[in-house]
């Protein structure tokens, strides 16, 4: 199974907001944050403190999403130049492989460890943190199936 793709910037900024929110540190991270936001505001309402506190975590929670959802997406899209070139993706029986005018790469399906779907987007991991992402917006029905198929037996799906 072969196609070629280029990246939208609007759908990859989406995708990589998936990533990060799918990282356990950041959903860890945003429940300490929403539990002392909570805690801060009945603690006011109940007049137990000022509301310093709760303005203070009101303030991190903005901080919070404000980098989650627009600075960490910008700045990796930013310094990936691979989202503005075009790429073909071979899904072979024993490895994919990805070209385009620059060069190409392989990796045997061994080495990644999960596969991840969003609404536009395959994410294949290689660790927690590194990854690459194949659009579905220009994949056919039955392609899309195939490369769902394809990773069930080859890799461990998330």
């Amino acid at each position: 199974m072969s196609f070629s793709f280029s990246y939208n910037k609007g759908k990859v900024m989406q995708a990589l907001r998936y990533h990060f929110f799918w990282q356990k540190e950041i959903r860890i991270l945003l429940i300490i944050i929403l539990v002392f936001d909570i805690a801060t505001a009945l603690m006011y309402i109940l007049g137990k403190i000022r509301p310093e506190p709760f303005l203070l975590g009101s303030f991190i929670w903005m901080l919070f999403i404000l980098s989650v959802w627009y600075i960490l997406p910008y700045s990796v899209y930013k310094k990936a130049p691979a989202f503005k070139e075009s790429f073909i993706i071979y899904f072979l029986e024993n490895k994919v492989r990805l070209e385009n005018e620059h060069g190409e790469a392989e990796w045997g399906w061994e080495k990644f460890t999960k596969m991840v779907e969003s609404p536009n987007f395959f994410h294949f991991y290689f660790s927690s943190k590194s990854f690459f992402l194949v659009p579905k917006d220009q994949m056919n029905d039955s392609l899309k199936d195939s490369v769902r198929l394809l990773c069930r037996e080859k890799i461990t799906l998330s």
